[in-house]
């Protein structure tokens, strides 16, 4: 079985999460398996609701978290984090592999469909589960608008692109439509309801809420399936909850945590996480200059080491709008056009008008 590479989603697309009946080779082979596996041998279920009420909900959790992190856990032990440990890496294998096994688990990954032709060439097939895609512009570029149809494309079967599975939609601005949801489903086909139903939102109110979120979506997906996370936008709360350079480096750690649970809840779920981000005009010295484009997204070196994928939007003629692989690990820098409509993101009608 696979070792370390949590990314591999092909165990998730077909069963279901909450299904921990059977022998603990199977669980490891389709899917997360629930923290309840792990009560016994002097870990309790009082133990467990604490672990659970932290938020770890998985044995993937406990697995990936340091141990010094599990101590801050209230009634967790020295003694019963070693146990946890030990007991969690029976499940998940987090050792070495080869290349060639890696290579073919990544070939096995499936990306869900941005709803335009052209947008999913330029991405290699679509937005790439069990990672980090982070979209950034100014206003009016279609950050919101691609979110909403990714909600509803993420529903559909993979065969049509989709990722069988549910949204999770956090929204920090009160930007999020469900009317948009309605009409998007219709251009695929979906019930109405069906579509809406499978959307769980939550409007976050401030940094410290929207971190809470992220404990409440790893219980939502640890008893249903879900295939995408959305954060629209991740940076809004946090400039107006830390200001002044006296609270950057607060900020920044608060921002780090986030990420770090982000690409936790990637890596356990084999979920496709996506978060879209404000821009801020650069205003040191010749950057005008030199850069054609002086604005850049907020959140620093945080962010970009985080987002496996960054990806910047910018406004073209009418309902184009044309977006340009801004850094990756595999995709070349390249840019291309889509368009946005009542149903949603789609190609250019007529790329000369």
């Amino acid at each position: 079985m696979a070792s370390e590479d949590v990314v591999a989603v092909e165990s998730h697309t077909s069963q279901n999460t909450t299904d921990i009946v059977g022998p603990a080779e199977d669980e490891i082979s389709y899917g997360p398996v629930l923290i309840s596996k792990l009560e016994g041998n002097g870990i309790t279920s009082s133990d467990i609701r604490k672990l659970v009420e932290a938020g770890y909900n998985t044995v993937e959790s406990i697995a990936y978290t340091p141990k010094r992190i599990l101590l801050t856990v209230k009634g967790i032990s020295e003694a019963k984090a070693d146990k946890l440990l030990h007991m969690a890496s029976q499940y998940v294998p987090m050792g070495f592999t080869t290349a060639t096994e890696f290579h073919q688990r990544r070939s096995e990954l499936i990306s869900i469909t941005t709803g335009s032709k052209q947008l999913d060439t330029l991405l290699g097939g679509g937005i790439e589960t069990g990672s980090i895609t982070e979209i950034f512009g100014e206003f009016r570029t279609g950050k919101s608008q691609l979110c909403h149809t990714l909600a509803v494309t993420c529903q559909l079967p993979i065969d049509m692109g989709g990722g069988e599975g549910k949204c999770l939609y956090i929204d920090t601005e009160g930007t999020f439509r469900p009317s948009r949801l309605l009409s998007i489903g219709s251009r695929y086909g979906l019930d109405g309801n069906v579509a809406l139903d499978n959307v769980a939102y939550a409007r976050a109110y401030n940094a410290d809420h929207q971190l809470q979120l992220l404990n409440q979506a790893a219980a939502m997906m640890a008893e249903s399936r879900f295939s995408l996370l959305i954060v629209d936008s991740i940076m809004a709360l946090y400039r107006t909850d830390f200001s002044g350079r006296g609270e950057l480096s607060a900020r920044q750690t608060h921002v780090a945590k986030y990420m770090r649970m982000l690409q936790r809840l990637a890596d356990e779920f084999g979920i496709a996480v996506v978060i879209t981000n404000q821009v801020v005009a650069q205003v040191d010295g010749a950057a005008g200059m030199f850069n054609a484009d002086p604005k850049k997204p907020i959140g620093g070196n945080i962010i970009a080491h985080a987002s496996t994928t960054r990806l910047s939007l910018r406004k073209g003629r009418g309902p184009q709008r044309i977006c340009k692989i801004y850094d990756s690990p595999c995709l070349p820098e390249s840019e291309c056009v889509f368009a946005i409509y009542e149903d949603g993101i789609g190609d250019p009608e007529d790329p000369e008008s």
